[in-house]
């Protein structure tokens, strides 16, 4: 490929560490029935699933139960207010941003989190300000792992695909890119699940901390 201009990164598992808030929003609503919270470690691995996951691990239910939508929506009133009370960044990914800013390349973000809740954390964890675009899981009619969102920032930054990389911890991050024509990077830190192996993901590089995707990107 080209040499890199724009670096487009998943958000939840591979800037942030979300999960004590996802988890506390679910334990809160367990504890609201009477029922005892669950260890993080147990909701942890589902947090790449958002809501989904976490009502999934919870109470066993799935899109399409007849309890699922009014679950999903106290679920979300419940994570809203508390979305920054305990997420924060991976640690070592604030200086691998710094360098590539600093190399002169852009950065964006595209997240299947919906903007209304991408958006502030973003803020609130000063990745706004680092970023050139921020596209959430309703900025485009389709999600990861559709192309859509990721050549919409593409597009907003006015750079070609060709010569963006998107940088991600779950196979529908390397799907969307490697459909969108971009350079791939599956992180090994975030919330990788127990299902396909990582490197079965067809990334272009697995790194395993933040700071091995400079020399990622070197490669390219």
């Amino acid at each position: 490929m080209q040499t890199a201009r724009l670096i487009l990164f998943d958000l939840d598992g591979t800037l942030i560490d979300s999960a004590p808030d996802l988890a506390g929003a679910t334990n809160e609503m367990l504890v609201a029935r009477g029922r005892p919270a669950l260890p993080l470690a147990l909701l942890r691995p589902h947090v790449g699933s958002g809501a989904r996951g976490m009502l999934g691990a919870a109470f066993g239910c799935k899109p399409g139960d007849a309890e699922f939508e009014a679950l999903k929506s106290e679920w979300f009133e419940r994570y809203e207010p508390r979305m920054l009370r305990e997420t924060r960044l991976f640690e070592g990914v604030a200086p691998v941003l710094d360098a590539l800013l600093a190399d002169g390349l852009s950065l964006g973000i595209v997240t299947n989190k919906a903007e209304r809740y991408a958006i502030p954390v973003c803020e609130g964890l000063g990745l706004a300000a680092k970023s050139h675009v921020i596209i959430g899981g309703d900025s485009t009619p389709h999600r990861k792992p559709h192309p859509a969102p990721v050549l919409e920032a593409a597009r907003r930054a006015g750079i070609e695909s060709s010569v963006c990389v998107f940088v991600g911890d779950d196979e529908r991050d390397v799907l969307a890119g490697r459909a969108a024509g971009m350079a791939t990077v599956a992180v090994r830190w975030g919330y990788v699940d127990a299902g396909k192996p990582i490197s079965q993901w067809g990334a272009d590089h697995v790194i395993d901390a933040p700071h091995e995707l400079v020399r990622a990107l070197a490669k390219n």
